[in-house]
């Protein structure tokens, strides 16, 4: 077979230009990888540890995997729900906090987000929270007319003070919580004192675990406030008691301690849960923006997380190493498989 010698060179020409093209087009695509797996910005992203479990945990989670997999400078700050997001709203610090329940900063919090010094990039827990006072279904089984908080208050002889058996107790939120807050006022606005009851104040979250596991095992009443998702509701029978209907105006004063208004009796709304960022997050990270957009667990896959920290006694940090080497096919759905890799490396 022969060929003339214009249509070898076109030939050769053309191969030339689609291997270049091929060649260009890899590169691009490898360059659009490594940015995509980048952190984006050199300063320090402060992530606030939040006093409760499933809080502290994802924190742990999310530094992870911006340390490791998007080579990001990470700190992990000691937070709670008001100073947290007060000092956000005011000096973009901390830049993340995984799971802030904003029922309870309403006001500034909606004003952060018109102002835009804050934003909001994903719900942390998709199927919403669950907040309210909570007794142990035995009890209930045993007398079965207990069904809401009224019923409750009624018989305060079954839910005894240790330290004083003429009273009944309702195990409080832990000091300096919003729901302490919140709390404190129902219990005045259902007027518990003057029927029998004391508000007892646990110390820590870690204690009013501790109560509520004791009871458990030894099958005695108790009367607590809880919340969800968390290792205490996935591990132990609880029945929420029906507060009513949510009033979110009487909700928001019976969590301000500056309200002037007289707390008054609703149920705890179903809280949104949000991933909260300060605003630069979005500008001076947008990798970083991104991956949070898409993080997001349920009820029962975080109380998963927690049950195991619970039952092996591990820190936050070892609770999420333990989510990150079991659970794969949940976090890296968040994330670019390059990420993703390095992650996985850091953790053998």
């Amino acid at each position: 077979m022969m060929f003339k010698s214009g249509g070898i060179a076109a030939a050769i020409a053309v191969a030339l230009l689609t291997a270049t093209s091929h060649s260009a087009l890899a590169q691009e695509s490898d360059t659009q990888a490594t940015e995509a797996a980048s952190c984006g910005t050199d300063k320090t992203i402060d992530i606030a540890e939040m006093t409760w479990p499933s809080a502290a945990a994802l924190a742990h989670i999310h530094a992870i995997i911006l340390e490791k997999g998007f080579g990001c400078s990470v700190e992990i700050v000691t937070g709670d729900t008001v100073p947290t997001s007060s000092s956000m709203l005011t000096r973009g610090s901390p830049a993340i906090a995984p799971e802030l329940w904003t029922s309870t900063i309403q006001e500034p919090w909606a004003k952060g987000l018109a102002d835009g010094n804050v934003v909001e990039l994903s719900n942390a827990i998709t199927d919403g929270t669950v907040e309210g006072w909570f007794i142990p279904r035995y009890v209930q089984k045993a007398h079965p007319d207990i069904k809401t908080v009224q019923d409750v208050i009624g018989h305060p002889e079954l839910f005894k003070d240790p330290e004083d058996a003429s009273k009944g107790r309702l195990y409080s939120c832990p000091p300096g919580w919003a729901c302490e807050i919140s709390t404190g006022a129902l219990f005045e606005a259902l007027g518990m004192k003057d029927k029998g009851w004391n508000l007892f104040s646990p110390g820590s979250g870690g204690a009013l675990d501790a109560s509520i596991a004791r009871a458990f095992t030894r099958e005695e009443p108790i009367l607590f406030y809880y919340w969800g998702p968390t290792a205490v509701l996935g591990k132990y029978d609880a029945v929420q008691l029906d507060l009513g209907p949510a009033k979110p105006e009487v909700y928001e004063c019976n969590t301000n301690r500056d309200c002037d208004k007289a707390p008054e009796v609703t149920a705890y709304p179903s809280s949104p849960a949000v991933v909260g960022a300060a605003s630069w997050i979005k500008t001076d990270a947008p990798n970083v923006a991104g991956y949070l957009a898409k993080v997001g667990l349920t009820n029962a896959e975080i109380s998963e997380i927690l049950v195991y920290g619970d039952e092996n006694k591990a820190d936050a940090a070892a609770t999420a190493i333990n989510f990150l080497k079991t659970k794969e096919d949940r976090w890296t759905r968040w994330v670019p498989a390059a990420v993703a890799e390095k992650v996985k490396a850091s953790l053998h």
